[in-house]
C-alpha cells in the first residue's frame, strides 16, 4: 500500500541536461501524488533529492558543494531524508557511500524512491502540467564517445514501447499539455531494441494525429545515425516543429576521430545540406567542445570556420573537461591550457552572437506564430516553431494559446513585438 502523509514536504535540486529536468519533474509529480508538498527551501523539507550531473567538472563540483552543505543540515535535522540521483550515481556506489555517509539513498538516473511504497507509472504524470513538457522515450547510449561519461552512468540504449509513449502523451494532452519534446541521449537510435525495430519517424507518425497536441520536438540527435525517414517526417508532419539539434562537437576530422564521433566534417556538411534542402525554414542548433586533448589552433579554426559557414540558429559551446572513466581521460593528455580553452570558447560565443543577431534581425517586421507558455516580467512569453523566444504585451489571458505576433524588436537571443492575432 502507498504510504501517504500530507504533512510531509520535499525539495528537489536539479542540475544538468533536459533529461535530468524531465526526471526531476516526474519525481516531483510522483511525490505529490503520494501526498507530499513542495517547499522552496531545503532546510524546510522532510525529503531532499539532489539530481546530479557530471558531464563537466564544473557541474560535478556544484553537486559536491551542495552535498557538503547538506551534511551540516543533516547534523541539525537528522530526521531529514537525503537522496542522491542522476549521473553521479555509477554501477558501484561504495565510494559515494563512504564519502557521503549522511546520504540515505542512492538512486540510479530515472529511479523512483521505492521505500515510499508501491510504484505506479501514472503517479509520475502531473494533474495540472505546464503547456510544454519533456517526455523521455529512451534511456542510455551505445556510442561511447571518448569524452562522454553518460553511457557509463545511464547504461546501454533502452527504448520505451511506442504504444506506451502514445498513451502517455495522450493523457498529458487531456490534462492541458500542448507541446512535447521527446528525449533521449540519442533519439536517432530509438526503437532498434524493440520488436519490429521501429524508429523515431514511426513514433512521430503515431503522435502527429493526437487531437489538441500542437507541437512536437525531439532531442538529442547524432549525425552518424540520423536517417532520411526522420528528415522526411519533420518535413511532412504538421505538428513536428522545423527545428533540429544536431551536435557537431568539432569541425576538424582528426579531433572528430579522437572524440569517436564516427563521421567527418564533410559528412556533417552534407547532412545539413540535405536537411535544408528538404526543410528550407529549418532552425538548426548544435553543440561544440573546445580544447579537446591535442586540439591545435588550426584545428580549432576548422571548427570556427564550419560554424561561420553553416550559420546555426544556436550554438551551445563548452570547454573540454576530462571525465574519469572515459577513454579520453584514460588515454589522452588534457594538454590545452585553461586560458586557451576560455579564449576559444569566447571566440565562438562572439561569432555566434553576431550570427544570431543577423538571423533574428531578418524576422523584424514579420509575423510569427507563438505558443504562449506564461508570463515573465509582465509580458507574455512563448516560442516559435523554430524555438525562438518571443515576448509581447496584452491585457488578455493568452496562456496555452497559439497567437501571432508582429516582431518589432530583435536581439541575438529573443524577439519582441505586438499581438497581431489570437485564437
Amino acid at each position: 500500500m502507498i504510504k501517504i502523509d500530507i504533512h510531509k514536504s520535499y525539495y528537489i535540486w536539479t542540475i544538468g541536461c533536459q533529461m535530468n529536468k524531465a526526471e526531476s519533474e516526474r519525481l516531483s509529480n510522483y511525490l505529490e501524488n503520494l501526498g507530499y508538498r513542495s517547499t522552496s527551501a531545503a532546510g524546510q523539507a522532510d525529503l531532499i533529492v539532489l539530481n546530479s550531473c557530471v558531464v563537466r567538472q564544473s557541474a560535478e563540483n556544484r553537486v559536491i558543494n551542495r552535498l557538503h552543505l547538506l551534511k551540516t543540515l543533516k547534523k541539525s535535522r537528522p530526521e531529514t531524508i537525503i537522496a542522491l540521483t542522476g549521473c553521479l550515481i555509477g554501477p558501484d556506489t561504495t565510494k559515494l557511500r563512504n564519502n557521503f555517509p549522511f546520504v540515505d539513498y542512492f538512486l540510479k538516473p530515472g529511479e523512483y524512491p521505492q521505500w515510499l511504497g508501491e510504484y505506479k507509472a501514472e503517479y509520475t504524470l502531473p494533474f495540472r502540467p505546464q503547456v510544454t513538457t519533456y517526455v523521455p522515450i529512451m534511456q542510455g547510449c551505445d556510442n561511447f564517445c571518448s569524452y562522454c561519461i553518460v553511457p557509463y552512468r545511464r547504461g546501454r540504449e533502452r527504448s520505451r514501447p511506442m504504444e506506451e509513449i502514445v498513451c502517455e502523451i495522450g493523457s498529458l494532452v487531456r490534462r492541458g499539455v500542448k507541446a512535447v519534446t521527446l528525449l533521449g541521449q540519442n533519439v536517432d537510435s530509438y526503437g532498434h531494441d524493440l520488436p519490429g525495430s521501429p524508429d523515431l519517424a514511426d513514433l512521430l507518425y503515431l503522435l502527429d494525429p493526437i487531437e489538441d497536441l500542437l507541437r512536437i520536438r525531439f532531442l538529442t540527435n547524432h549525425p552518424k545515425d540520423m536517417q532520411s525517414r526522420l528528415i522526411d517526417a519533420v518535413a511532412g508532419l504538421e505538428k513536428v516543429c522545423e527545428q533540429i539539434n544536431l551536435p557537431v562537437q568539432a569541425g576538424d576530422d582528426e579531433i572528430l576521430a579522437a572524440m569517436g564521433r564516427g563521421y567527418t566534417a564533410e559528412h556533417y556538411r552534407k547532412l545539413v545540406s540535405k536537411i535544408r534542402l528538404k526543410i528550407p525554414n529549418i532552425s538548426l542548433s548544435t553543440d561544440v567542445i573546445v580544447g579537446f586533448p591535442g586540439e591545435t589552433e588550426k584545428q580549432f579554426l576548422n571548427t570556427l570556420n564550419l560554424l561561420s559557414e553553416i550559420r546555426f540558429d544556436m550554438v551551445h559551446v563548452a570547454a573540454y573537461s576530462p571525465r574519469p572513466g572515459t577513454l579520453a581521460a584514460r588515454e589522452m593528455l588534457d594538454n590545452v591550457p585553461l586560458e586557451v580553452k576560455k579564449e576559444r570558447l569566447n571566440k565562438i560565443e562572439r561569432l555566434q552572437s553576431g550570427i544570431n543577431d543577423e538571423i533574428n534581425g531578418r524576422l523584424k517586421h514579420t509575423v510569427v506564430e507563438v505558443l504562449v507558455e506564461g508570463q515573465e516580467k509582465g509580458k507574455w512569453t512563448g516560442r516559435t516553431r523554430g524555438d525562438k523566444a518571443v515576448f509581447f504585451s496584452s491585457a488578455d489571458n493568452h496562456q496555452s494559446r497559439l497567437v501571432k505576433v508582429k516582431i518589432n524588436h530583435t536581439t541575438p537571443w529573443s524577439l519582441s513585438g505586438e499581438l497581431y492575432w489570437a485564437q
